[in-house]
């Protein structure tokens, strides 16, 4: 048999699969081994201006687009959400901006489809539900647009084969919109690796430490679409922010790789006791079965046997968290509050702030672009991962983040549910560069 198949081939195979053997409680992905080696990487001409078209602008989706529109070589040309009067006011922000209204689509959920098909897009964007980021991603690249996407880019290991193998055929960007990895701090952190100050890295701990019981239960916003997860999944559910960043300072994908994974979910409590006190102990949202553990710990080895935690909490009353530690051989970052400790330069066994770090480690990305980040979502680092996407597209480069990036990060999801399920067993992880990783380099923010 030879090692090209079509996708439509893999899809029977799962099919098969799926009806004959079950691993852990899930069908075995028809993806989790595609054969084949991929494509050379992604070279496109510039696009300048930048021509977008945006899907799902409420809160997250609205931010970007102000964000676009604050950067120059943008234009929105088009505006997507099942909401009409959500489209109606990004048309009149793009009009007040000094751009011509955008066209838009709002005659259900798959009216992107439609938006898709227009030849005078570069871009699509995308802030949808989780379930709505594949899909949206596919049509943008068959249509021969760059696709972006907020986090996760899937949920499925099964969805992300599917971006891969969409990006390698179409020779269209994927890129999962992840915030966290343009942080003050996360950055700074990978000036410091990157110049030696930690030494060798041994381990890191990150997560998504993040109190959503009130969003969850709220009939408006996030709560309606976000809440099933919580229903039906347990595992690490919500992974990219924590890893992201910590992936970056580890070379994931270029010179280092995902290894396999273990997980254990605690008990579920926090949506119940939370639903209790806000409805009444006898109200259905109280007496509901909720899948999701309160906290979940996974552990990550990659192949050049780094080792990492990674957290999810969003049930329990506790401050913000992503932990953002990075252990190397010469010294340690921990975030939250951000402290460090370098040997032979801090005094023994003592923390030091990081403010004396600053001014040698900070990221030239901060040092020139910060000042417009400031004020913009998440402390400025919606704005900068919105410019970055915009600068690689306009001069033609490769962009900070790949499609490899998106899924690598996203698929903590499934194999998270599957050792949770297994009694914690290890889970491998696919190899979604199919080798690439080993000649790959370090890309990441290298041409300020």
């Amino acid at each position: 048999m030879g090692t090209e198949y079509d996708r439509r081939d893999f899809l029977k195979l799962g099919a098969k699969i799926g009806a004959g053997l079950v691993l852990s409680g899930a069908a075995v992905s028809a993806y989790s081994t595609l054969p084949g080696t991929p494509p050379p990487p992604i070279k496109t001409a510039p696009a300048d201006p930048v021509r977008v078209g945006f899907v799902g602008v409420g809160g997250q989706g609205s931010s970007h687009v102000g964000n676009l529109l604050n950067i120059e070589g943008v234009e929105i040309r088009a505006v997507c959400d099942i909401v009409e009067d959500k489209v109606a006011r990004i048309q009149s922000l793009v009009e007040k901006a000094g751009q011509r209204k955008p066209e838009g689509y709002s005659r259900g959920s798959t009216d992107f489809k439609r938006m898709c098909e227009r030849k005078d897009l570069d871009l699509v964007y995308t802030a949808t539900p989780w379930e709505w980021h594949v899909p949206i991603c596919v049509e943008a690249m068959k249509t021969g647009k760059h696709a972006a996407t907020e986090v996760p880019a899937a949920v499925t290991l099964d969805e992300c084969w599917e971006l891969v193998e969409t990006s390698e055929k179409t020779q269209r960007h994927c890129v999962m919109m992840e915030n966290c990895c343009y942080g003050q701090s996360e950055l700074m952190v990978l000036n410091m690796v990157r110049k030696g100050l930690l030494g060798e890295i041994v381990h890191g701990e990150a997560g998504y430490l993040h109190d959503l019981r009130a969003l969850k239960f709220a009939s408006t916003g996030e709560g309606p679409w976000r809440m099933p997860h919580s229903v039906r999944r347990n595992g690490n559910v919500y992974p990219t922010h924590g890893l992201g960043p910590l992936a970056q300072t580890m070379n994931i994908n270029r010179g280092d790789q995902f290894d396999y994974l273990v997980s254990m979910s605690s008990k579920s409590r926090g949506l119940n006791l939370y639903a209790a006190k806000e409805f009444g102990a006898d109200n259905p949202l109280a007496k509901k079965t909720y899948a999701l553990g309160d906290v979940n710990s996974s552990l990550i080895r990659t192949k050049n046997g780094v080792t990492i935690i990674l957290i999810h909490d969003c049930d329990t009353p506790r401050p913000y968290s992503r932990i953002n530690l990075v252990q190397g051989t010469k010294g340690i970052f921990q975030g939250y509050p951000d402290r460090i400790y370098i040997e032979g330069r801090s005094e023994p066994h003592t923390w030091e702030t990081p403010e004396d770090y600053v001014r040698e480690y900070e990221h030239p990305l901060w040092k020139e672009e910060g000042e417009q980040a400031r004020g913009a979502g998440h402390g400025g680092m919606d704005y900068l991962e919105d410019y970055r996407l915009i600068k690689a597209l306009r001069t033609g480069k490769y962009p900070d983040l790949d499609v490899y990036d998106a899924v690598a990060w996203s698929a903590v999801s499934e194999l998270s549910e599957r050792s949770v399920t297994d009694k914690s067993r290890p889970m491998d992880y696919p190899d979604f560069t199919r080798g690439m990783w080993q000649t790959n380099s370090p890309i990441f923010i290298c041409d300020m």
